[in-house]
């Protein structure tokens, strides 16, 4: 499978993990507020990463990374990622893979077949509003109701996660996520921050006071809600 980043070290991506990071380009999503932008609308051939440097620097870490995030773009667009995650686990590692949720039968395969310990999925927005949130003209969220229902039956760990943008959430939106995704064990809210790397300029987050209003608009929903990016 093609790689277009590779970051060696993290302690904040994987929860209670020592990982590294490998990117995927390419996503069927065009969310205005996308922070890796240059993964997703003007794809660097150049940047490629090539796969077999990877894991030999995944070799020489072992006993020191506890696990490996794969993560995008949208890493589950590809029919190599099963192989790529077999190869992983193959040296003891966890593995944890975030996905917007769109291919819900892929999901559920690498679940069952033990290849992933830990699903970060995006929730963009309320039903109404996913499309228009998403960047497409139309949108069909069967999969994505197929993944959000996947998950919150518990076969995997996993968090749900909400990037808030000024323009694009309401209070009301986020009621509507809360009611959607009512008992999630995990859900993060996140405020908006301008990367610099962006699909659309001029994108905004909310004030402090604002995110902790949406927490509290959410925290009947869901059993351990938190924030970041304050």
């Amino acid at each position: 499978m093609q790689l277009y980043g590779f970051q060696k070290m993290t302690m904040l991506d994987f929860p209670g993990k020592v990982a590294c990071t490998a990117f995927t380009a390419g996503c069927n999503f065009r969310c205005s507020f996308c922070h890796n932008a240059s993964l997703v609308t003007h794809i660097d051939a150049g940047a490629a990463v090539d796969e077999r440097d990877v894991f030999a620097y995944l070799e020489k870490r072992r006993g020191v990374l506890d696990g490996l995030c794969l993560t995008g773009g949208e890493p589950l667009l590809y029919d190599g990622v099963e192989d790529f995650l077999k190869r992983v686990r193959s040296l003891g590692l966890a593995i944890k893979v975030d996905t917007n949720g769109s291919f819900p039968e892929r999901l559920r395969s690498l679940v069952e077949e033990g290849l992933v310990d830990y699903v970060a999925m995006d929730i963009k927005n309320c039903r109404e509003r996913y499309a228009e949130t998403v960047g497409l003209s139309h949108l069909d969220l069967a999969p994505i109701e197929q993944s959000v229902s996947y998950l919150l039956s518990g076969p995997v760990d996993y968090e749900f996660r909400t990037t808030v943008v000024k323009d694009l959430h309401t209070p009301q939106d986020v009621v509507a996520i809360g009611e959607w995704v009512k008992g999630a064990k995990h859900f993060f809210l996140q405020n908006f921050v301008d990367s610099g790397d962006l699909i659309s300029a001029g994108l905004c987050g909310i004030s402090p006071s604002e995110m902790r209003e949406y927490l509290s608009l959410l925290s009947p929903f869901v059993e351990n809600i938190s924030l970041r990016g304050l």
